[in-house]
């Protein structure tokens, strides 16, 4: 069931002062929607973790996927923006059926990582005012769920997005100052690693773009009408930008916990990141841990949701309505597995782990050859060489985290 039938999307009238300003503020919910999208509780988690085992060297395999999801992101974002549309309508465009494929791919895996968005939140709430976390995971929902019903949704979903975005780095960047890491030794391994984890940056820029999170910003760019070549250079922004910002709470994260971490704290084995904070600045490092992680937790279940029933929706035929309350709906059953269970049990989110990982090569696959070969979906917009070949390059990466990402699978099974 292919979309082919759909006539290509109008050009946007020129730009005025106005259009400007909204174009600013739609470019800026769409890029912290994607990095805030990218910044869950898994973040926080891998960061965390990486950063006890490996030290001042894990500065190195974040400066390095930092480049490689700005070479994968400014491709898709560039080739949805331009062609005006989603993903999955490229990939029924491509090859019929095969949007439908990417969709099911990112259906199991939103609704999985959601139960851990939700279960997140309400982790935060306990760190942050010692609630009964399935309460503040009900609680956060509720609140997810009135902003999407909200008037003005959209412009809400922009908002809440920054200011949760900037409150994250803020306060993780206070907790870096107080914890005193060695900045110097974090800057050398940069460019000199002490050791190089191919598994640290593999699994960072799965992370940061795996599964549904890659599409996040550029289907909240359409949908709020900043397409076409004329707007290239704000898409090209857009999409730099998103990557630097989520490269930004990593990087004051990672400082944050190797203070700590060089100090001498031990962290042991359950909830290291708020052990962390703790060691770092007392109770109330307790408390602002509590903060960040259900900022990030709420703002994964806003972009998660929002993303997820993207897939499943057309643009054109689906009303607002209808879209709207597919999202509640996603987040009200998410939110009920989470009441149930507790938790997404570790072997479903294995399991939506390969789906992302697979969503990754085959969605990148799509762009890559709309980019490459179907310039007739780009409006005869002359795509440039040189982000082809990086593009290209990266998506070889993408192959190797998808074998890796079926191997626990595998491992499940033997």
């Amino acid at each position: 069931m292919s979309h082919s039938h759909e006539p290509a999307p109008a050009p946007t009238a020129p730009t005025s002062g106005r259009m400007a300003a909204s174009t600013r503020s739609t470019l800026l919910g769409a890029m912290f929607l994607m990095a805030t999208s990218a910044i869950g509780p898994g973040f926080i988690t891998q960061t965390t973790t990486f950063t006890a085992q490996l030290g001042a060297a894990f500065a190195f395999a974040i400066a390095v996927s930092i480049v490689i999801d700005i070479a994968l992101q400014l491709n898709v974002w560039r080739v949805i923006g331009v062609s005006g549309r989603r993903a999955q309508e490229l990939g029924n465009l491509v090859f019929p059926g095969l949007g439908w494929v990417m969709a099911a791919f990112l259906l199991i895996g939103g609704l999985v990582f959601n139960i851990g968005n939700v279960a997140g939140a309400g982790l935060g709430f306990d760190a942050m005012l010692g609630l009964d976390p399935r309460i503040g995971g009900a609680i956060s929902a509720v609140i997810a769920i009135g902003i999407f019903l909200s008037r003005r949704a959209g412009v809400a979903v922009d908002r809440i997005v920054v200011v949760l975005g900037l409150l994250m780095i803020a306060l993780t960047a206070y907790i870096a100052i107080t914890s005193g890491p060695p900045v110097g030794r974090a800057l050398r391994n940069v460019v000199l690693p002490e050791e190089v984890s191919f598994l640290a940056i593999t699994t960072l820029v799965g992370g940061t773009i795996g599964g549904y999170i890659v599409y996040a910003g550029a289907h909240r760019l359409l949908d709020s009408g900043v397409t076409g070549r004329e707007h290239v250079r704000d898409i090209t922004r857009g999409s730099v930008t998103g990557i630097v910002i989520t490269g930004i709470m990593r990087v004051v994260l990672f400082l944050a916990i190797l203070g700590v971490v060089t100090g001498g704290a031990d962290l042991g084995t359950e909830n290291q990141a708020a052990n962390a904070f703790q060691a770092a600045a007392g109770q109330v490092g307790l408390r602002v841990f509590g903060i960040v992680l259900w900022a990030a937790a709420i703002t994964s279940v806003i972009g998660a949701s929002y993303t997820t029933i993207s897939f499943v929706t057309s643009r054109t035929r689906t009303s607002d309505r209808t879209r709207t309350l597919l999202v509640v709906g996603f987040i009200a059953v998410t939110t009920l597995a989470f009441l149930l269970i507790g938790a997404a049990p570790t072997t479903l989110l294995v399991f939506a782990g390969a789906f992302n990982g697979l969503l990754l090569p085959i969605g990148i696959a799509v762009i890559l050859w709309v980019a490459t070969r179907r310039s007739d979906l780009l409006n005869g917009y002359r795509y440039p060489r040189w982000l082809l070949v990086v593009g290209w390059a990266a998506w070889l990466l993408t192959l190797y985290l998808a074998v890796n990402s079926v191997r626990p699978v595998i491992a499940l099974f033997s």
